[in-house]
C-alpha cells in the first residue's frame, strides 16, 4: 500500500513513540494518492489521564519578620527582578534607634573592660592590700608602729595571714576583667540581634523571578508571619501531579518521557519526568510527581493541565489513529470527509463526512478514534494542512 508523502514521515513517528508491536492496514486501492490516509489499527499501553497544575520552577513566599508599617513595594504583579533586589522594605526607625542604642552600650562595655583591666595591674605592681596602704592616719611614729608591732603580733597569734589578703584582692580585681568582658559579649550579642532585625525588615530576591502575588500595599502596618508577597522563578515551568501508587511501581522514572495536555488548544505537549517524592501521601495514597514542561507551551502557573501516564499493569489493545488535520469540525461534533470506495487514484471526488468518536492524542499530529472508523477506511487529509513536527530545539 501507498503512503502519500505529506504524512508518510508523521506516521513513522507515531510508530516510533508509542513503541507499537503490530500496524494492521486493510488494502484499499482507492485510497492511493495525495491528501489520502488509511484508517490503521495500532496496538498500545492503555494511559491513565489524570489531572494536575503547573507551578513555577522554584517559588517562595515573603513574611514579615518584625512588625512594622510597610515603606517600600518594588513593583506590581508581574514585575521582574533580578538576584539580590529588595522586594519589600518596612519601616526601621525604630530599629535605628535601638541600634544606635546598642552601639553606646557596647562602648561602654569596652571602657569598663579597659577600667578592669588597668586596675588589675596597679593592683598586681602597686598593691593596695600593702600595709602601708592601710596604715591609720595620724603621726609618723605610731604608724610605724602599728606596721611594725600590730602586724607582728598578730602574726605571732595567728590572726593576720598577708599572702591571703594579697591573693584574695588579686582575685578580686581579675573577676572584674572577666565581668567587664562578659558585658562586652553581651552588648555585642545585642547589637547582632539589631542588625539582624534591619535584614529581616528586607525582603531580597534570591533569585531572578517574577512577582506573582502581593498580599500587601505601601502603608498596611503587618505583624510577624504576616504574608508580603510571592515570588517565583518563570523561567520554567513544572506540572505538578499526584499520581496512584499503583501506577508507580514498574511505572515511571526519573527522565522519563510523556504526553501532556494543556488547557489551551488541547493539544500534547512534551513532558520529562523531574522529580519523584519518596513518600506517598498516607490519606490519598498517591505520590506526588513534577514534571518539566517544554519552554514554549502555552503555560502559566495554576493552569489546569492533564498528563497521559502509561499504566504498566493493563494489556496493550488495539486503537485506531487518524491525523488530527483531517478532522472536520461541524460545530461541537468532529467528522471526517470518507473516499468513496468507487473513486479512482488521483480523483478529487468528494466523499461524503462521517461523525466520529474521538479519544486521546497519540502524539502532537495524531489522534485516536473511539467509533465511527473502521481499519482500512480511507479518509481525506487536507494538503495544505499537513502535520507539522515543530521545533523542540533538543529540549526532549
Amino acid at each position: 500500500m501507498h503512503i502519500p508523502s505529506v504524512i508518510k514521515i508523521p506516521a513513522c513517528a507515531v510508530a516510533a513513540s508509542l513503541l507499537l508491536v503490530t500496524t494492521q492496514t486493510h488494502a484499499n486501492p482507492s485510497c492511493s494518492g495525495y491528501g489520502r490516509y488509511s484508517v490503521q489499527a495500532v496496538q498500545k499501553h492503555p494511559k491513565v489521564t489524570l489531572g494536575g497544575t503547573v507551578v513555577p520552577l522554584r517559588e517562595v513566599t515573603f513574611r514579615a519578620e518584625v512588625p512594622g508599617r510597610v515603606n517600600y513595594i518594588a513593583g506590581e504583579e508581574g514585575s521582574e527582578f533580578a538576584k539580590d533586589d529588595v522586594l519589600v522594605a518596612l519601616d526601621e526607625e525604630e530599629l535605628r534607634a535601638q541600634h544606635t542604642a546598642a552601639m553606646a552600650d557596647l562602648r561602654n562595655a569596652e571602657a569598663e573592660m579597659r577600667n578592669a583591666q588597668v586596675m588589675y595591674s596597679r593592683e598586681l605592681w602597686n598593691p593596695q592590700s600593702a600595709p602601708v596602704n592601710k596604715a591609720p592616719g595620724g603621726m609618723g611614729i605610731p604608724s610605724m608602729f602599728d606596721q611594725f608591732m600590730t602586724s607582728y603580733m598578730q602574726g605571732m597569734a595567728n590572726q593576720n595571714h598577708p599572702w591571703m589578703d594579697r591573693y584574695a584582692d588579686i582575685y578580686s580585681f581579675g573577676t572584674r576583667i572577666e565581668q567587664a568582658r562578659n558585658a562586652h559579649l553581651r552588648a555585642q550579642s545585642q547589637l547582632r540581634q539589631i542588625e539582624a532585625k534591619l535584614r529581616d525588615a528586607r525582603s531580597i530576591a534570591p533569585f531572578n523571578g517574577t512577582i506573582i502575588r502581593k498580599h500587601a500595599e505601601e502603608g498596611d502596618t503587618v505583624q510577624p508571619g504576616q504574608p508580603l508577597l510571592e515570588f517565583a522563578d518563570m523561567s520554567l515551568l513544572q506540572l505538578e501531579v499526584d499520581i496512584p501508587a499503583r501506577l508507580m511501581y514498574r511505572g515511571l522514572r526519573i527522565d522519563d518521557r510523556v504526553d501532556a495536555k494543556l488547557d489551551i488548544g488541547h493539544r500534547l505537549v512534551p513532558a520529562r519526568v523531574a522529580q519523584i517524592f519518596p513518600m506517598a501521601d498516607r490519606q490519598r495514597h498517591t505520590v506526588k510527581v513534577k514534571f518539566d514542561i517544554h519552554p514554549d507551551a502555552p503555560a502559566a502557573p495554576g493552569m489546569y493541565a492533564e498528563v497521559m501516564v502509561p499504566d504498566p499493569n493493563a494489556p496493550a489493545r488495539e486503537v485506531l489513529v487518524i491525523p488530527a488535520d483531517a478532522i472536520v469540525q461541524q460545530g461541537n461534533r468532529p467528522m471526517v470527509r470518507m473516499v468513496p470506495t468507487n473513486a479512482t487514484p488521483g480523483s478529487e471526488e468528494q466523499g461524503e463526512l462521517q461523525l466520529i468518536r474521538l479519544g486521546e492524542y497519540m502524539d502532537r499530529d495524531y489522534i485516536s478514534v473511539l467509533s465511527g472508523l473502521r481499519s482500512g477506511d480511507c479518509i481525506y487529509v487536507s494538503p495544505e494542512a499537513a502535520p507539522s513536527h515543530g521545533n523542540n530545539r533538543g529540549y526532549y
